[in-house]
């Protein structure tokens, strides 16, 4: 089994920073729903401003509020404004790579999605590993593509 990413909000803007609460952040359920984050569910957070990486759970906000406050101790490693990327993950037996389409969605500077998009891996004739970024018409983003030979 291999840890791999199943959801991605990336480039999600901190609305708020609320030391004295208990402890996660409190994300829109419509950005949770879309993106395939569950209530009480353990993401990573890293703050593309200050570097910061954490670890924490989900609690769903009011739906259509757009926010993404970070609560108790997340709220030392970002201040509103900062912009995150929240990974959710699963564990999958490898040979199960190709059926995993991980949701990714990017968002404006009102926490608005730009963009809609999953990962796709295939493997090729030779054994060898693709990676493609879809947009959420499925068609293939114009990113460098990696190739990566199957581990041994």
């Amino acid at each position: 089994m291999r840890k791999l990413v199943a959801g991605k909000l990336h480039g999600i803007y901190v609305t708020e920073a609320n030391l004295n609460y208990h402890g996660s952040i409190t994300l829109d359920p419509d950005h949770c729903e879309e993106a395939g984050i569950l209530p009480m569910e353990f993401v990573e957070i890293w703050n593309k401003n200050s570097g910061a990486r954490i670890s924490t759970y989900v609690i769903l906000g009011k739906r259509g509020s757009r926010c993404c406050i970070l609560n108790g101790a997340a709220a030392r490693t970002c201040q509103p404004g900062d912009q995150i990327i929240i990974c959710n993950s699963i564990y999958l037996d490898e040979n199960r790579i190709t059926s995993l389409k991980p949701k990714i969605l990017t968002f404006d500077e009102n926490n608005h999605i730009l963009d809609r998009m999953s990962y796709s891996v295939s493997i090729g004739d030779e054994g060898r590993h693709s990676f493609e970024i879809l947009d959420d018409a499925n068609a293939a983003l114009p990113i460098p593509l990696l190739v990566t030979k199957p581990s041994t």
